[in-house]
């Protein structure tokens, strides 16, 4: 009976989908749709809440397939920039468990059900020990998760200490407390300044001046490669842009956290929090060994290492479903976001039980929709189609590919340029060579 109200769901999904498009590629461009929607866009909201490609053509998506969106032209995009689908727009099976969930019943989590059970325990499974024995707490955004990952940090600190060490750039969503975990937003130049809390530390720690809109070290040395001079914050930890990029850079990275640690003395620091890929600094991934020195310093002065996976986690990385393995290292605290339900608002906390217990022992927690049966449906979906569409192996082959054809492409453009450089050789040659026959020309004229 499920499956068949299951099909049925589908079945009329399908129907307003298509109908949907019905209207998009026949009324909605006579009308003149785009326009009027930008329009009430920017009438309504407020203009901090940014259109994306509104400085040339925004987008008008009615429909999502796969990796693909659709606008009202029926026009078909490669969506690149979407985060949030895990699995695809309109995964059939996350679709289906949805409709039949929520046509069933959507409640709040003070009542048994065994959907959220099951997915906390689906969950658990695919963390390493201790976090596989350990506890989940279920919320409704990354935002969210990071938040109680703050509140259980510092109710698991012996010392209270409120010590927080971030890396230089770091985003670990909107509230209040976590934007102070966020030098993305806090360094906003909105804030004069005056942004970054007192119990947050950036590390590394640059003296830095404001030139031209952006951050500028005060030390000239710390400028990028080639052509372009213009000194900048190394967004740590940076191969590519930041002082450290040979093979002992993850150690030397994580002498600035080590430093911020013995700078706080006998108190200690309460949490290190990190993306296990940092994604809004550049889509950088630590250093060989990076983390595993943090981790250690961390907790030689009684903090929990906080791993925020919202954009890293569930096998984006493919050979592992958390990006923190890559590193052999595990945090006492994880966090993900959305991309758990495939953008249902799910997401959750995961936690060792040495932090839980801390915390249980404060007031209660009591989130009314988080890990709700609709979303626990969705959540259930994406983790069984990762496993049955074999998604983490696609996620290593895809990125495999990508690796080979942008070595490829580097490789074509050397030669390419070298190719060039010859030719210049070859003319500052024939150049040089002309120039010293004119002299001997002019030579041979005075001697006449």
């Amino acid at each position: 009976a499920a499956a068949a109200g299951a099909a049925l769901a589908l079945a009329a999904l399908s129907a307003r989908r298509a109908a949907r498009r019905w209207l998009a590629r026949r009324c909605w461009r006579a009308v003149g749709l785009k326009a009027r929607l930008l329009e009430a866009r920017r009438r309504d909201f407020c203009p901090a809440q940014s259109v994306s490609y509104v400085n040339t053509d925004p987008l008008l998506v009615v429909e999502g397939r796969g990796a693909r969106l659709i606008d009202e032209r029926g026009r078909s995009f490669l969506d690149t920039r979407n985060n949030v689908a895990h699995v695809g727009h309109a995964h059939p099976a996350v679709a289906a468990a949805v409709a039949a969930q929520v046509s069933t019943l959507n409640t709040n989590t003070r009542y048994l059900h065994p959907t959220v059970c099951e997915l906390a325990r689906r969950l658990l499974d695919t963390m390493p020990a201790p976090l596989r024995d350990g506890v989940v707490f279920f919320v409704n955004s990354g935002s969210e998760a990071n938040d109680l990952a703050l509140r259980l940090a510092r109710a698991a600190n012996t010392r209270g200490a409120s010590r927080c060490l971030v890396v230089e750039h770091a985003y670990h969503g909107h509230t209040s407390a976590v934007i102070g975990l966020s030098p993305y937003k806090f360094d906003h130049r909105s804030f004069g300044g005056r942004g970054q809390p007192e119990w947050v530390t950036k590390c590394p720690v640059q003296q830095t001046t404001r030139a031209a809109g952006r951050t500028r070290p005060t030390d000239p040395s710390l400028s990028l490669p080639g052509p372009c001079r213009a000194p900048l914050v190394p967004q740590a930890p940076d191969l590519f842009r930041g002082p450290h990029r040979g093979a002992d850079a993850g150690r030397r990275y994580a002498e600035a956290v080590a430093e911020a640690c013995a700078a706080e003395g006998e108190g200690g620091v309460c949490a290190f929090f990190i993306e296990s890929g940092m994604s809004v600094a550049g889509v950088l991934l630590p250093p060989a060994g990076y983390l595993a020195s943090c981790y250690e310093a961390v907790r030689a002065a009684g903090g929990v290492c906080v791993a925020d996976e919202v954009q890293t986690g569930l096998g984006r990385f493919g050979t592992c479903w958390w990006g923190f393995e890559q590193q052999g290292v595990v945090p006492d605290i994880v966090t993900m976001g959305k991309p758990m339900g495939n953008g249902m608002p799910l997401a959750a906390v995961v936690a060792t039980r040495r932090v839980s217990d801390a915390f249980a022992a404060g007031p209660e927690y009591f989130n009314t929709f988080g890990g709700n049966p609709v979303c626990a449906a969705a959540g259930l979906a994406v983790l069984e189609a990762i496993e049955r569409d074999g998604l983490r192996a696609n996620a290593a082959a895809t990125g495999q590919w990508l690796r080979a054809a942008l070595q490829a492409l580097r490789a074509e453009e050397a030669e390419r340029l070298a190719e060039k450089q010859r030719r210049i050789r070859e003319r500052e040659a024939q150049m040089a060579a002309e120039e010293s026959d004119d002299e001997i020309v002019f030579s041979d004229e005075e001697d006449d």
